[in-house]
């Protein structure tokens, strides 16, 4: 039986502007079907920081969200490679990433277009791809396993792109620090609410699904029937960001329940939880 109450996924965005149609919010509690937490909303990255912190007081909840919690740093030993001056763990790095960003809403494409303009990947005039892509641990870990997380924090273009997603998480994070546990960042707390990051595909490949994503309530029905939760009853045909917010609070719970490895994956070290942090689900 797990400690928390209620397991919330956000599907966040890495758009620019105010509020966010990329943002969707879904809940699992109990055994009962997961649902959506104010469908059609535009959230603002503001807003939803304000909601979890209101929310996590209410009960014990894990929230996660669907981006990286901090850049690749093990393998090479600096987020930004030649930098002066760059912290070296995940919390004082939040914090750097929010001092070099003046963008609204928590967002972060300052950091990445003027800021260290130079350490992403924005497209062809930039020079080769894979010069810039570098990954985490728990992303070569879940790689290793089939589970084919091939965005990488320093890739800044196109629809797969993860790094303006991540780096405006980095400041929500940095907003958060202190008032709800981010996991592995801080140990896993007794009681009360924490903060995990997400990756839908873990839950989809976990339900036997191709991996690819859902755009219809049967298609999601038939992920949820494979992580063991009820069908959703919805009266629209879902987008994809709802898709993967309801599978991956499904899946989130059933990981939870389920799984004894969940909060102690192999490979998790002491200083990748300082550093690059890990994604839930990847054991």
């Amino acid at each position: 039986m797990s400690r928390f109450e209620s397991f919330v996924a956000i599907d966040w965005s890495g758009a620019k502007g105010k509020r966010h149609k990329g943002i969707a919010i879904a809940e699992a509690r109990g055994t009962a079907p997961p649902r959506l937490v104010r469908p059609g909303y535009l959230w603002s990255r503001e807003e939803v920081l304000r909601w979890l912190l209101k929310r996590s007081a209410k009960e014990p909840t894990l929230f996660g969200f669907d981006f990286s919690f901090a850049p690749p740093i093990v393998e090479r030993g600096e987020y930004l490679i030649g930098e002066p001056d760059v912290p070296k763990t995940a919390r004082e790095f939040w914090a750097y990433v929010d001092a070099k960003s003046d963008d609204e809403d928590l967002g972060a494409a300052s950091f990445l277009e003027l800021a260290h303009r130079r350490h992403f990947y924005f497209g062809i005039t930039d020079g080769v791809k894979a010069d810039f892509v570098r990954f985490r641990q728990c992303d070569a870990r879940l790689n290793a396993q089939g589970g084919r997380k091939t965005a990488s924090a320093y890739d800044a273009i196109g629809a797969a792109q993860v790094a303006k997603a991540s780096f405006a998480g980095m400041r929500f994070l940095h907003a958060l620090n202190g008032k709800v546990p981010i996991w592995p960042m801080d140990p896993l707390p007794g009681h009360g609410s924490a903060v995990v990051e997400i990756y839908t595909r873990i839950y989809l490949r976990r339900a036997g699904m191709s991996g690819t994503k859902l755009r219809s309530r049967e298609a999601l029905n038939l992920a949820l029937a494979g992580l063991g939760s009820p069908p959703v009853r919805l009266r629209f045909e879902p987008n994809d960001h709802q898709t993967d917010a309801l599978v991956t609070a499904a899946g989130m719970r059933a990981l939870a329940l389920d799984e004894p490895r969940a909060f102690e994956p192999e490979g998790l070290t002491p200083e990748i939880a300082r550093t690059e942090g890990w994604t839930f689900g990847v054991l």
